[in-house]
């Protein structure tokens, strides 16, 4: 007991200490309401005062609320004068560009960091409004910014938010000019949050200058360039942005390239941070696109889009016989890899070791460079880095990037018009979207991928079954020896397995709670029936999960 009293104390001491030091009054009030229920409440402040949030690669996450182990007021404050001080270390000495979602304290979060950015002697430019986030990563690059912050959770639930960083061509380099950082920048950013004394002694400037809307008309301009001036634009679209900021920016674009608007999901069409139509707003989450759906129905629509909240990710889905079918990632990005190398964009394609091999299949037969990345397009972007210059790039979870050079990151706007443009020109054959992904299966096999995903309220279960894997690996997968494993501790909490037909990646999601396992088998189209080869994949998919559940112990 006495050791209990002794823990409370210095948890209480600590949050005492916070709350002298927290700029933001509404922050003080909500922990002293908890500190005031103390000792019921020692477990939820014991929570908030684990630990910092650390400053990794994808920059800052987590849930809004007082305290170091939360998004707050403070916390940016701390991580916006690291970061300027970091940029001033390096010698880097053009603007800082600020963009924000819809999301609760996105714009408080926005300003603070431009004010913390001024008041260092840095200019500071905030975009004009909640704005997807290819629009900032955009931005980096056509105002020569020294970096860029963009504050958002993503698809995160609606009590998250988060404050990713990219660095401009300065100190990132041609390649990395508006993409996400990498190491040894993530560890030298967190050390310098770190050395960041009392806040109270951050100095603060205005809140920047706000930018016109002639940048996201730049950025539309730009984006617009991906697709053949032309072509075919007979498309019925249905769209949701769930929620998030992506409908004015998408379909500005639509207009823009000769596109008819999309039909957009009445209910889902505006900003709202609480996400009120969804579990979760992210467009994998089962039920997430049903209004989507019922909207394609409605409307005959030949296609349905889906963009996350910050709108990076985009999602398709089709109608097929038995009804409408949402595309995984895989498909969509070998769709897209397809499309590209049959326009004639040559140059590196580029995935992650957790997406499907089949653009891997695709490059050998077509004599095209091929790159593979560990996950994330921090380093998708930089797969080109030494060789032939990248020219397409996606990730499983419906990331892709379409035209480097114009965002060095995944996009959701630029991807949507690419799939726009190619099922528009299938169509004006009489052909669809499924009707390509089964050219692509007769010519490569039937790739089919799936995913296990546990998402988990203790961490510890995730670390359990990583080390139970290891310390236990199956020596056989559906009936066929393992042939190759790979572990690739220490770069990565990552072990791979593979057998003639299939390969199964197993690793911790880097931005939420979640245990991931990518599942994907390889069953060649022999007798010229695509669909009896994509059943026969199907059932060995869902057997090969139950397998791995069952190695995992989940």
């Amino acid at each position: 007991m006495a050791a209990e009293n002794t823990d409370l104390d210095t948890i209480r001491e600590r949050a005492e200490r916070w709350l002298a030091d927290d700029p933001d009054p509404a922050g003080r009030a909500e922990l002293r309401a908890v500190l005031d229920r103390l000792p019921a409440s020692a477990p939820e402040l014991a929570d908030r005062f684990a630990g910092p949030l650390t400053f990794g690669t994808a920059g800052l996450r987590g849930p809004l609320r007082a305290g170091p182990n939360g998004m707050n007021l403070a916390v940016v404050t701390q991580a916006a004068a690291g970061l300027v001080a970091w940029l001033a270390a390096q010698g880097g000495t053009g603007p800082l560009v600020i963009g924000y979602d819809a999301r609760r304290g996105s714009r408080e979060f926005a300003e603070r960091t431009a004010q913390v950015a001024t008041g260092a002697g840095r200019p500071a430019l905030l975009l004009p409004r909640p704005l997807p986030t290819p629009v900032l990563a955009y931005a980096v690059r056509h105002l020569s910014a020294v970096a860029g912050v963009m504050v958002t959770a993503s698809h995160n639930p609606p009590q998250d938010n988060g404050y990713k960083v990219y660095l401009g061509a300065e100190l990132g380099g041609e390649s990395g000019a508006g993409a996400q950082i990498v190491p040894p920048a993530d560890a030298g950013i967190e050390a310098a949050i770190r050395a960041v004394g009392p806040l109270a002694q951050v100095p603060l400037g205005p809140a920047g200058h706000v930018l016109g809307d002639e940048l996201v008309a730049a950025y539309v301009a730009r984006a617009v360039e991906v697709v053949t001036p032309g072509g075919p634009r007979d498309l019925t679209v249905a769209y949701t942005p769930l929620h998030g900021v992506g409908a004015t920016v998408l379909t500005a674009a639509f207009t823009a390239a000769g596109f008819p608007v999309p039909g957009v999901v009445p209910d889902q069409a505006e900003p709202d941070p609480d996400f009120p139509t969804v579990s979760f707003p992210n467009p994998e989450e089962p039920g997430a696109v049903d209004r989507l759906i019922a909207l394609a129905e409605r409307t005959e629509a030949d296609l349905a889009i889906a963009n996350d909240p910050d709108a990076d990710r985009c999602a398709v889905a089709v109608r097929e016989s038995s009804g409408w079918r949402m595309l995984r990632g895989d498909e969509v990005g070998v769709l897209l890899a397809d499309h590209l190398m049959r326009r004639g964009v040559r140059g590196r394609y580029a995935t992650t070791i957790v997406s499907s091999s089949l653009l891997r299949a695709m490059c050998a037969a077509r004599g095209l460079p091929y790159g593979e990345t560990l996950t994330g397009f921090k380093w998708i972007v930089r797969a080109g880095d030494g060789g032939e210059p990248l020219v397409f790039g996606y990730e499983e979870a419906l990331g892709y990037c379409v035209a480097p050079d114009h965002v060095r990151d995944k996009d959701g706007i630029t991807a949507a018009l690419t799939v726009a443009e190619l099922a528009a020109g299938l169509k004006a054959q009489g052909r669809t979207l499924s009707d390509r992904l089964d050219e692509l299966a007769a010519e490569f096999g039937v790739h089919h991928t799936d995913q296990l995903s546990v998402r988990v309220d203790d961490l510890r279960l995730i670390a359990d079954a990583m080390a139970r894997i290891r310390a236990a690996i199956p020596t056989s997968l559906l009936g066929q020896p393992v042939t190759e494993t790979q572990d690739l501790l220490p770069d990565a909490d990552v072990v791979i397995l593979r057998t003639a037909t299939a390969r199964v990646v197993i690793r911790p999601s880097g931005t939420e709670p979640k245990l991931k396992a990518y599942l994907e088998v390889v069953e060649p189209v022999t007798d010229g029936d695509t669909s009896a080869a994509r059943t026969r994949a199907a059932s060995a998919v869902t057997a090969l999960r139950t397998e791995i559940a069952n190695a995992l112990g989940i």
